[in-house]
């Protein structure tokens, strides 16, 4: 079986956007490949954050992906962290990118410039980072969106140049695109990723919200001054959005599904009930983990040993092919 790696950082619940366009793919997909979900809590502190916060939001967040159906038993979950060979093997890849690649790299670019008093180096280099948190488990597949596709392109590159200069190492991924309907937009501002970070949350949809409240942001849900109802992301980002996260929460087409209506409002009500429906489960099972913390504890020390099974081997193998000088 193929062995698929995806990281998230803890910075804010789950959204809408998480849950189709990537958990819900990881947990269809258990079973039928060997996957590695990694809270990648490290990443995080590449901004300024208060003490304590990254621990409680990679416990909430580990909550939040057992809820969504995440099983411990057939998945490897785990805090980054808690498996030191990631910072290791991180240094060792830092040492083999080139500042110019980094230096490239266009999401540094966006957020670097978005922080005017503090910029860390860890923002520069956590690529090297990445790429050693994908390359410790002999990773096939990385499932991404368009805007981690150059950061999977370098840890190819980054593989490719280890495996060149000290033998083979590592096992080179492929990024590949998760599934139709991943896509989800913001309501209000529907050319935009729905995102933790956007100006406003009335367009962004939290797994653990009231269902009252996402109701009532589906049905504000920004659409045009229309009334066709038709799937064309480019002239209708705003319908397109409704229709792809309809069709995503029912197993639909969203061009069919555009054929049965003619008006926003139904539109809007009938994908409304559809994301409820879809939540309520995942809502229910939160609740019983909030219930029971243990459990949380041990999925995430159970997925920490099983984890650094794979990444002690994959870092002992890069130590030895450098010719480090090994311990006692």
């Amino acid at each position: 079986m193929s062995t698929v790696f995806s990281g998230i950082q803890p910075t804010g619940g789950l959204h809408l956007g998480n849950l189709l366009g990537a958990v819900r793919n990881w947990v269809d997909n258990q079973g039928d490949t060997v996957g590695f979900f990694c809270i990648v809590d490290l990443h995080a502190l590449t901004v300024p954050k208060e003490p304590g916060e990254v621990g409680k939001g990679s416990i909430e967040l580990a909550r939040e992906l057992l809820a969504c159906g995440l099983d411990p038993t057939e998945s490897t979950l785990f805090i980054q962290s808690h498996v030191p060979e990631h910072a290791q093997m991180g240094w060792l890849l830092q040492c083999n990118t080139g500042f110019g690649e980094l230096n490239r790299m266009t999401q540094f670019k966006d957020k670097s410039a978005k922080q005017k008093d503090f910029v860390s180096s860890g923002l520069f280099s956590y690529p090297s980072l990445q790429a050693a948190d994908i390359l410790l488990y002999d990773t096939n597949q990385v499932p991404v969106g368009a805007d981690q596709r150059q950061h999977i392109e370098l840890t190819r590159d980054i593989a490719v140049r280890f495996n060149s200069r000290y033998g083979e190492t590592f096992v080179v991924p492929e990024a590949v695109s998760p599934a139709a309907g991943a896509r989800v937009m913001d309501l209000q501002n529907p050319t935009d990723k729905m995102s933790k970070s956007a100006a406003t949350e009335s367009g962004t949809i939290y797994l653990a919200e009231d269902l009252s409240k996402t109701a009532k942001k589906i049905k504000r849900a920004v659409t045009d001054s229309e009334v066709e109802v038709r799937y064309d992301p480019e002239a209708k980002p705003g319908v397109a959005n409704l229709l792809g996260i309809l069709g995503a929460a029912t197993d639909r087409d969203p061009a069919a599904l555009a054929d049965e209506y003619s008006q926003y409002g139904p539109l809007k009500s009938d994908t409304a009930d559809a994301v409820v429906t879809l939540l309520e489960p995942i809502q229910e099972r939160l609740s019983e983990l909030q219930q029971d913390p243990d459990s949380v504890t041990a999925a995430l020390i159970t997925g920490a040993r099983k984890a650094s099974t794979t990444a002690q081997a994959t870092y002992q193998r890069a130590v030895q092919n450098i010719g480090l000088t090994p311990p006692g």
